[in-house]
């Protein structure tokens, strides 16, 4: 049984160690490392991922909070240097609880049982699929500005301006500036509900008033439609019978 994880801390060196003891079992595939939460929410949403090695005590998000805002978690083995976690981390139905510096066959003891739970109900890692498959679009991201991780929810943003290696996403309460690309920002959103209309431009297709010429007016914002970006654009009117 091949078992699919990834490994998060914010310490390069815990990372280290993690890749480097998971390496010596066959039966374990690192799929990612990742050095946050938000990091780690990104893969879990596009990878099928079994088990995951998971710091408490990271900043922006801890890993406690991390699990309380997962819908659907794979099984979890916590890694941390303070005890005083441990009945907050089996609280959350955690497979194992590793103290830092972590020894090779204490990591051996939580995989085997990791493994033993797996076992036990075969079809988890099949289950897993489907339910990740069956579960609603996620209506949320989290993007770091001002020195913390923000929640932003899919139905309030109005469009996204990319400034060089920032983007500015307009919601209908606050302007949020987060170090990102726009190419990255788009892997982040539903296509179903965004759509890139220009090089420096994502518009939230449900909060589009108008459509004149090669402009989009959402409120009171004119938004010019890119030539690169106009014939996919007008695929999607054409498809939702706008004109």
């Amino acid at each position: 049984m091949t078992i699919r994880c990834i490994a998060v801390d914010d310490e390069p060196l815990a990372l280290d160690i993690l890749e480097s003891y998971i390496s010596k079992l066959p039966y374990l595939q690192l799929v990612k490392t990742c050095s946050s939460a938000t990091e780690a929410m990104q893969v879990l949403q596009e990878e099928q991922v079994d088990l995951m090695f998971l710091d408490i005590e990271m900043p922006e998000l801890t890993g406690i909070q991390f699990l309380n805002i997962l819908k659907n978690q794979p099984l979890v083995i916590f890694t941390t240097a303070y005890p005083e976690y441990a009945m907050e981390g089996f609280n959350h139905d955690a497979v194992d609880y590793l103290l830092k510096p972590i020894p090779y066959d204490r990591f051996l003891k939580a995989v085997t049982k990791a493994q033993e739970r797996m076992q036990r109900n075969p079809k988890q890692a099949e289950q897993t699929i489907v339910t990740q498959a069956a579960a609603p679009e996620q209506d949320f991201m989290f993007v770091k500005a001002d020195y913390k991780t923000i929640r932003v929810d899919f139905k309030d943003i109005l469009w996204i301006e990319g400034l060089k290696d920032y983007v500015i996403i307009q919601t209908k309460d606050q302007k949020i500036i987060t170090l990102l690309s726009m190419n990255k920002m788009m892997e982040k959103l539903p296509d179903s509900k965004f759509l890139r209309v220009h090089r420096s431009f994502i518009v939230s297709l449900q909060k589009i008033d108008s459509i004149e010429k090669s402009r989009i007016r959402i409120g009171q914002k004119e938004i010019p439609i890119g030539e690169v970006y106009k014939d996919q654009f007008l695929k999607w009117v054409e498809e939702n019978n706008i004109m």
